[in-house]
């Protein structure tokens, strides 16, 4: 793959920049569609509720996805019209349609869920399923890999572990990542406030799995998940609801208040005794870090307490107050950018605390 990684990558750019018109025209095509089969949603923070196509994933996966099945050749070029290629790259080859495999198997079962709205359960286990082409072709093609021991464990481990091959192919990454940022570009522009487009479940399956392919195969796993930051945050912020220690409604999005037209935290309600040991101990201690805000005693009898839903997004409202759509929306892309900011800072500075960069 890397003989020519310019020719290639700018017939990757090129395809990227057809997928990204494509994607643009598309989604506002099959509107129409979407809303007779009842593939629509309300958007629930807006006073008009004006049903809104859902699951437009599925139309910017598969144009990622016809993208690279017609690039799939490019990178081999070479051995098609040249005599420089003493063997074909089959190891790479594999790469490619295996990575694509696991992908498009995470769109399909990402559109199904999105049509017959899984169980929890069926969820944890359809990701699982999808990433074996994955995982096989990674433990086909590399096995394990040499790794560099940090200083502190130099003295007993040495300066590396032998354990097999180790290939840095960043080119890979590229050939699935420029094609994704574009098609994305294109459902950003649908999806953008004032929504004209709900990305759906397809898309969070879609994106996880390109993403792990790129860092599985890329191996920079875990520098991929240094920019995951807010993401892993609000992930243990959630767990308390995800668990259910504390009740955990279906909808946890900020609520809209129609009188000033600003976002509002939104609140779990619940009898007081209904709550564990566990969950009141948690609630306490929450109320005490002031990271969630409490309401005890709640109705006539008072035998309710309230609590803001345990997302990112209710905390950024519980610090900085109601505020609108569009200017929350800024804020948490912000806070996006700080986090891949503060991930470059760890991959290529406190690195050299531990390895000799």
């Amino acid at each position: 793959m890397a003989a020519w990684p310019a020719v290639p990558l700018l017939i990757n750019l090129g395809g990227s920049l057809l997928g990204f018109a494509a994607t643009l025209t598309l989604i506002p095509a099959f509107k129409d569609h979407f809303l007779a089969a009842r593939l629509c949603g309300e958007d629930l923070n807006k006073a008009s509720r004006r049903p809104v196509p859902e699951a437009q994933g599925v139309i910017s996966g598969a144009v990622f996805l016809i993208i690279l099945f017609c690039f799939i050749p490019v990178p081999f070029l070479r051995c098609f019209v040249e005599e420089q290629c003493a063997a074909f790259p089959h190891d790479e080859f594999v790469e490619l349609i295996g990575s694509l495999l696991a992908i498009c198997c995470m769109i399909f079962l990402g559109f199904a869920d999105d049509v017959l709205n899984l169980r929890w359960r069926h969820k944890l286990l359809l990701p699982t399923m999808a990433s074996l082409p994955l995982l096989m072709v990674y433990f086909t093609n590399f096995g394990n890999t040499t790794i560099v021991v940090p200083k502190p464990f130099r003295v007993l481990l040495g300066m590396h572990l032998d354990l097999g091959d180790y290939r840095e192919d960043h080119i890979f990454s590229l050939y699935f990542m420029i094609p994704f940022f574009f098609t994305t570009l294109g459902l950003f522009y649908h999806n953008w406030y004032p929504s004209r487009a709900f990305v759906g479940d397809t898309f969070c399956y879609f994106a996880g799995m390109t993403f792990a392919v790129v860092g599985i195969l890329g191996h920079f796993s875990k520098t991929m998940l240094l920019f995951f930051i807010p993401q892993v945050l609000n992930f243990l912020y959630s767990l308390p609801q995800l668990f259910h220690v504390i009740p955990c409604p279906r909808h946890r999005l900020p609520r809209l208040n129609p009188s000033t037209g600003k976002l509002e935290m939104s609140y779990s309600k619940f009898k007081t005794k209904s709550l564990s040991a566990l969950g009141t101990n948690i609630l306490k201690a929450a109320k005490l870090l002031h990271v969630v805000d409490v309401r005890s005693g709640m109705d006539e009898d008072g035998e309710y307490t309230e609590c803001n839903n345990m997302t990112l997004i209710n905390f950024v409202i519980k610090l900085i107050g109601p505020t609108h759509e569009r200017n929350l929306t800024l804020l948490l892309l912000l806070i996006q950018v700080l986090g891949s900011t503060i991930a470059f800072s760890i991959r290529y500075q406190l690195v050299r605390l531990f390895y000799d960069v």
